[in-house]
């Protein structure tokens, strides 16, 4: 196998390969990004979810969900050292001789458990500038024996991390579920047996970083994503038009919703393009966990989101269903969301 993965093949490059340049039109202008700190996405203190100020809370995230769709969360309750072993893992694997790592490599993005690169290399024509590691993480036992055993420590540290962020995803879909006059438990009831993915990326230095992308504008399928970086930036959101950086806040995860929340709040919370882009000095690692409904979860928003105002806006469709139909599209502006829109 001709390395396979990015990184090994563009370890000592000074130019992006041919295979990941952009056509101009579809480059990131990386001179047109707002940086600024006050255009970024709002910031939320979880410490009171649990409190007397829950009602606060939940309105923060509710309103976040509404006009960003993007959120960043502070005493999420995923203890430090859990993080910091998550991201020290993570960066330990990458390091890995390319022998080691290879044993992991496939490019069916139907396995549970695969490292590739770029998104879907079967189908793409431009690649992206990533290798990642997937991995699926719900229910644990299912899984976790498939995943990696080098580095020694892989498998204990990945699955506390994995565990830590379930139960930070439950607590945010019961908020989730608050905010929109629900019962606390509803989101997760809708969601079925549940599924739970995560992504360990790895972005290698890139000489011309304004010729490709880390990735390029999508919305997540999944519903609810929270990702944890090493404080590098390279996430933009879009709004209005315009890409906003957001700058990486010490001891906070990035929280969005992804298009079966959008589908299960009948439009009034939103699935947002982002995008990845990477830079020259140094690597970068991000941890993406990608919350789900299981696959014969049938997705359509609770009666009382549906009224003369508010009519259904897409047609019921399991995950599954759907998670068929994003593979096909790829990585695309356009939102997945809208193949399953009701035409009345």
């Amino acid at each position: 196998m001709a390395n396979p993965l990015l990184s090994d093949r563009v370890a000592r490059s000074t130019k992006v390969p041919s295979s990941h340049v952009r056509a101009v039109g579809d480059r990131p202008d990386l001179a047109n990004v707002d940086h600024e700190s006050g255009a970024s996405i709002p910031l939320i203190d979880l410490k009171q979810l649990e409190g007397p100020g829950r009602r606060r809370v939940v309105e923060a995230i509710g309103s976040a969900c509404e006009n960003d769709g993007f959120f960043m969360v502070t005493n999420h309750g995923i203890p430090e050292a859990v993080v910091e072993g998550m991201l020290s893992v993570a960066r330990e694997f990458f390091h890995l001789p390319e022998s080691e790592r290879l044993k992991c490599y496939s490019d069916d993005p139907k396995k549970a458990v695969r490292l590739s690169t770029s998104f879907n290399v079967r189908t793409e024509k431009v690649s992206n500038w990533r290798d990642f590691l997937r991995l699926h993480c719900y229910p644990l036992e299912s899984f976790v024996d498939q995943w990696p055993s080098n580095p020694p420590a892989f498998r204990q540290v990945v699955g506390t991390y994995s565990t830590e962020a379930r139960a930070l995803a439950l607590r945010l879909l019961e908020a989730i579920s608050e905010s929109l006059g629900l019962d606390r438990g509803h989101m997760v009831k809708a969601m079925g047996r549940h599924a739970q993915h995560m992504a360990v990326n790895y972005y290698p230095p890139c000489p011309q970083p304004e010729l490709t992308y880390g990735l390029p504008g999508h919305k997540d399928p999944n519903a609810l994503t929270l990702l944890l970086t090493d404080g590098v930036s390279g996430l933009q959101v879009q709004r209005d038009d315009r890409w906003v950086a957001v700058n990486p806040v010490p001891n906070a995860l990035v929280i969005n919703i992804g298009d079966q929340l959008q589908a299960l709040s009948n439009d009034r919370y939103r699935s947002v393009n982002h995008r990845v882009i990477v830079n020259s000095e140094s690597e970068r690692i991000s941890v993406p966990t990608f919350y789900c409904p299981s696959p014969d979860t049938v997705v359509a928003p609770a009666d009382a989101l549906v009224d003369d105002a508010h009519p259904r806006a897409y047609r019921p469709f399991t995950y599954q269903e759907y998670y068929e139909e994003f593979w096909k599209m790829g990585l695309q502006s356009a939102s997945c969301l809208d193949r399953f829109r009701r035409i009345d």
